[in-house]
C-alpha cells in the first residue's frame, strides 16, 4: 500500500481538522460565505486531501480555504504561512533544474515537492490573489509555475512582496536560496 492510500490514522485525522477548524474560524476575511461544516465534510472524506493538507501543514504552509469553485464544487486551500513555507525553501525550481546543476545540488524541488506532497504550485494568479487576503512574503520569495516559454530557455518565475506591491523576478531554475520556497494550492 503506498503512502497516498495509506489511511491516515484517527488522530492525525482529528488534530489536522482541529487546526483547520481553527485557523478557518480565525481568518474568516478569507472565505466569506463558506460554512466550515461544509469544508470538513469535504476533507473528512477523503484521505488523499487530508494526507496533504497534512503535509502542507507539517511543512509550515497553515492552509486555509482561501475559494469556493461553483462549477466543481470544491473548496480551494492555499498556504497562508506569513512567510513561504519554512518546510519548503533551498528548493530549486524543477527536476531538469535539479539534475542539471553539477555542484551544490538543493535536496528537492518545488515541483517536485508539491507532486510529492498532492499539491499544486502557485500560479502567478493565484498568488497575487493570495495577497488580497494579506500581506505574505515580505522577507521571503515563492516559487510560481513557470509559463513554457520561460522554462525552456532556463528560466524560472518567483514572487515576493516589497514596498507593499507583489513583485514577479526571474531567475535560473537551478538556484536555490534559503528564503525562497514555494505556496501550493489543494482542491478539495
Amino acid at each position: 500500500m503506498d503512502k497516498e492510500n495509506k489511511p491516515i490514522s484517527l488522530k492525525k485525522h482529528d488534530e489536522i481538522i482541529g487546526i483547520l477548524k481553527a485557523r478557518f474560524e480565525d481568518n474568516m476575511v478569507r472565505h466569506k460565505g463558506i460554512e466550515w461544516e461544509n469544508v470538513k465534510r469535504k476533507i473528512a472524506e477523503n484521505n488523499e486531501k487530508l494526507r496533504a493538507l497534512s503535509e502542507m501543514e507539517a511543512t509550515g504552509g497553515e492552509p486555509d480555504v482561501i475559494f469556493y469553485d461553483n462549477n466543481t464544487d470544491e473548496y480551494i486551500f492555499i498556504d497562508c504561512s506569513a512567510e513561504s513555507p519554512k518546510g519548503r525553501r533551498n528548493v530549486c525550481y524543477d527536476r531538469e533544474a535539479l539534475e542539471g546543476r553539477k555542484k551544490n545540488k538543493p535536496y528537492n524541488s518545488a515541483i517536485d515537492m508539491a507532486y510529492e506532497m498532492g499539491i499544486e504550485i502557485l500560479t502567478e494568479e493565484q498568488y497575487r490573489e493570495l495577497q488580497k487576503f494579506g500581506i505574505f512574503d515580505t522577507k521571503t520569495s515563492s516559487w510560481v509555475k513557470t509559463p513554457d516559454n520561460i522554462r525552456k530557455l532556463g528560466g524560472a518565475i518567483f514572487c515576493d512582496r516589497r514596498y507593499d506591491t507583489v513583485f514577479v523576478y526571474h531567475n535560473s531554475a537551478e538556484s536555490y536560496y534559503s528564503a525562497r520556497g514555494f505556496r501550493g494550492s489543494l482542491k478539495v
